[in-house]
């Protein structure tokens, strides 16, 4: 067949391809894409229409020349300002909404528990820079000592040995790695920079880094703002330890993968169900739109698998409906974090160079600020031939490098990622208010940032209407039904008016007359049959009956009981 298809005139390699194929202009037509790395530098992708996420995925990570890749994602923005993850067993095109070339963000999924786990020194750098975009966005929430260690690691890991001939009084300025950084934390960083870290290789340096930081609480922590049953602003998260919680600079709730039995959404309410000092825990929050909603669920599913799970065959297709309506499925595809530590152990190449980008060319280096930064990016590195059962090799692809252009950052709905931060973080006050996955940049809670998700919705009905009137096909049927008003009399219109009150009418009778003896006997009788004992145990059961039910008959029972006993007085 190989000879065949070798030897075969053009015409009929042709046929043989359309044979293959269902359309060949799907072949031919490409989409460019753009990644953004950890180190803000940027590739381009020239991909095919039904190339899969995983081929992209594996790209980026033989360009780094990266094994441990599965801690790795790429995430991009829809023209909502929704984030999302790609995923990696669908068409790329099928995922984005948005206009052509595509651009998107190489950013760390999953944070690994334990750093020291990580066999490569490649892996921990691309981990090191993704802390460091932490804690300059103020997603990293640190006290004031945890803060100058760890800006003085990152001082060591890119200048190396404090010399007093080099490096002038405030040379610690030169640095922003915090979203606010008083001059009282630059002189503690300067301090540990010029005592307690001499001596350490930029390896070493980024090593203690992550060590300090991964026994933080916002560690791993990407925040999803969120209103509670009270309507108090909340931060929810997931890390390797389980779900969390955070309302000012506190964590209110951590509930460990273990404990938790469920995650499901309905519109724009995300449930969190589990069992915390042995009773049954149901954490309800309110998100700013059901993309939203159905984004921090997914979210909840991954990580549960990864940390949770002991290996990927373990892994279930989950729903996030009840038992009356189908929902949303989704199921995690990948290896979980034990898989990945027992493969990183069997590594046993020549660790790769770690290409570190040099002082001046740094995202934590204050020039970035200003908007003068020219980034000249180094060769790629050879690619690793791919074992990934995901890949796919398509007839065309494109791999270059784009230097980084000396313009202003780009906004969050153009890269997918915040790029400038606005005041999220403050040290001394330990204010836990990071960006928000719906804007932009890190917003301010004191600023109404968070608040204006929840009173701005994202599609406004003068919005709407516009795209409403602009789509042919709404406007020819609003002119059928036109046409169709202008020859009805009016006694047609309300016979046919009276018409449809009376269905609605009889479809609530028959509503009301199936519901309420189903109810009835849910609530009040004692029959324990399979199928309504578990109704009874779903939560949203539960919180029904307690919170509504109880409440309404014993209204009922006391209005009874007075209309009895001023009978008898009577």
């Amino acid at each position: 067949y190989m000879y065949t298809c070798a030897c075969a005139s053009p015409l009929v390699r042709m046929k043989m391809l359309r044979f293959r194929s269902p359309s060949i202009r799907s072949l031919d037509q490409e989409v460019l894409c753009t990644i953004r790395l950890l180190d803000d530098s940027e590739i381009s992708c020239s991909i095919q229409r039904d190339t899969k996420g995983q081929f992209l995925l594996d790209h980026v990570c033989n360009h780094y020349n990266l094994l441990e890749k599965d801690y790795f994602g790429i995430r991009y923005v829809d023209p909502e300002k929704q984030r999302h993850w790609l995923e990696p067993n669908k068409p790329v095109v099928r995922q984005m909404k948005s206009q052509q070339p595509y651009t998107m963000c190489f950013r760390v999924k999953f944070y690994p528990h334990e750093p020291m786990k990580i066999k490569e020194e490649l892996t921990r750098y691309l981990l090191y820079l993704q802390l460091k975009r932490d804690i300059y966005h103020g997603r990293l929430l640190c006290p004031f000592a945890e803060a100058a260690y760890l800006g003085a690691c990152i001082v060591q890991a890119e200048l190396g040995d404090y010399d007093p001939e080099e490096h002038p009084s405030d040379y610690i300025s030169d640095f922003k790695l915090f979203p606010k950084q008083s001059l009282k934390l630059e002189r503690k960083i300067m301090e540990i920079h010029k005592n307690e870290l001499r001596g350490q290789c930029a390896a070493l340096a980024e090593l203690n880094m992550l060590q300090r930081a991964h026994s933080l609480e916002t560690y791993g922590v990407d925040p999803h703002p969120c209103k509670d049953f009270t309507g108090s602003t909340a931060f929810l998260g997931f890390t390797a330890t389980g779900f969390v919680v955070f309302q000012g600079n506190k964590r209110i709730h951590l509930l460990k993968w273990a404990d938790v039995s469920k995650l499901k959404f309905e519109g724009k309410t995300f449930y969190v169900i589990g069992i915390q000092k042995e009773k049954k825990l149901v954490l309800t929050f309110h998100t700013s739109t059901p993309a939203a909603c159905k984004h921090l669920w997914k979210c909840g599913v991954e990580n549960q698998a990864f940390y949770k799970c002991a290996k990927s065959s373990q892994i279930k297709t989950v729903s996030s409906s009840n038992i009356f309506f189908k929902g949303s499925r989704f199921r995690y595809s990948g290896r979980v974090a034990k898989e990945v530590i027992e493969a990183s152990s069997k590594i046993q190449r020549e660790p790769p160079e770690v290409r570190r980008a040099q002082f001046g060319q740094s995202r934590s280096f204050n020039s970035l600020s200003h908007k003068n930064l020219i980034m000249n990016m180094e060769p790629l590195v050879p690619a690793l031939p791919s074992t990934n059962e995901y890949e796919e090799t398509p007839p065309r692809v494109s791999m270059e490098t784009s230097n980084l252009r000396p313009q202003a950052p780009k906004a969050e709905d153009e890269v997918g990622e915040d790029d400038e931060a606005s005041g999220a973080l403050t040290i001394s006050e330990l204010a836990y208010s990071p960006c928000a996955s719906m804007l932009p940049t890190p917003v301010d809670d004191g600023q109404g940032g968070v608040d204006l998700l929840f009173s701005s919705p994202v599609q406004s009905p003068a919005r709407l209407l516009r795209e409403l009137h602009a789509d042919p096909d709404i406007q020819a049927q609003l002119e059928a039904e036109r046409d169709s008003l202008r020859l009805l009399s009016s006694n047609e219109r309300i016979n046919a008016c009276v018409l449809s009150v009376a269905r609605f009418v009889a479809v609530v009778m028959g509503v009301l007359l199936v519901t309420v003896p189903t109810l009835l006997l849910l609530l009040e009788s004692d029959i324990d049959v399979s199928f309504l004992h578990e109704i009874r145990q779903t939560p949203e059961f539960e919180q029904f009956h307690y919170e509504y039910y109880c409440p309404l008959r014993r209204w009922i029972l006391c209005k009874i009981s007075m209309a009895m006993e001023n009978l008898w007085s009577d």
